[in-house]
């Protein structure tokens, strides 16, 4: 996403998006077990765009249960144990919003936050949700939060049958932030299949879930039952990088954390 202007992503955006999901030209295999592939890109320490990429095979999960997990904001607070904060702040289409996220990160680092432009879009029997990072004047960056910037980061889930589909993990960010290496590396080896193993687990769990709270609502697919103000796209502007403060944690030590699973 180039320019200032905000724009919602066209067939284009998301045709390139899944492009680059299926591509493994110019890309580091850095792990791949139990179903899960783990790829980065430019994961020097001396640069500050971080490119992760990472695959599941999901044997006993649907597509379209994956894609309403990834959806359903109430439900994350739920399974998510990274997650501190997230709301959505309003909508823009009927397939796009703009949202918050904030979340934990590794100890010692200050723990990080977005504001985002979301999209989404059923593709056949596959689905991919993207977003990237908007300023909106009445979400400010925070004190005790580093304000991350999502270049584009996004999800595509292809579908393989009744019960069985593949998610892709796809982020571009800059964290705001020189990080130390050990971060670097337990983002691929560690921290990323974990969260894909959560998602996964999490995707067992929502039909039951669903069923005892509000199983009718899903304004992802049935955007007429949504509840939030219409944003005009006057009132956000591009979030970049360098208008953030770029804070060096590079020479932070790792800190022993007691795993909650």
């Amino acid at each position: 996403m180039s320019g200032e202007c905000v724009a919602i992503p066209d067939d284009r955006a998301f045709a390139s998006f899944k492009a680059e999901c299926l591509c493994e030209e110019g890309w580091s295999l850095t792990y791949s077990k139990s179903g899960i592939t783990v790829w980065t890109q430019g994961l020097q320490e001396e640069k500050s765009i971080h490119k992760i990429k990472c695959r599941m095979v999901c044997k006993d999960v649907s597509a379209e249960t994956m894609y309403d997990v990834l959806h359903d904001t109430e439900y994350r607070r739920k399974w998510d144990a990274n997650v501190i904060e997230t709301f959505d702040i309003g909508k823009l289409t009927v397939n796009a919003d703009v949202g918050y996220y904030s979340w934990k990160c590794p100890k010692p680092l200050q723990n990080r936050d977005v504001v985002t432009l979301r999209s989404w879009l059923p593709i056949g029997k596959d689905y991919i949700i993207m977003n990237y990072s908007v300023k909106h004047a009445k979400y400010p960056p925070k004190k005790d939060m580093v304000r991350a910037v999502s270049i584009q980061t996004g999800y595509m889930i292809q579908s393989q049958g009744p019960n069985h589909c593949t998610l892709t993990y796809l982020a571009q960010v800059d964290p705001r932030g020189s990080l130390p290496k050990w971060v670097v590396n337990k983002s691929s080896q560690f921290l990323a299949p974990k969260a894909m193993k959560k998602i996964n687990k999490a995707c067992v769990k929502y039909s039951e879930w669903k069923q005892r709270h509000n199983p009718g609502f899903k304004p992802w697919l049935y955007p007429e039952q949504t509840t939030l103000p219409s944003i005009p796209l006057s009132e956000l502007t591009i979030q970049h990088a360098d208008s953030l403060e770029n804070i060096d944690e590079s020479s932070l030590a790792e800190t022993q954390e007691r795993d909650s699973d």
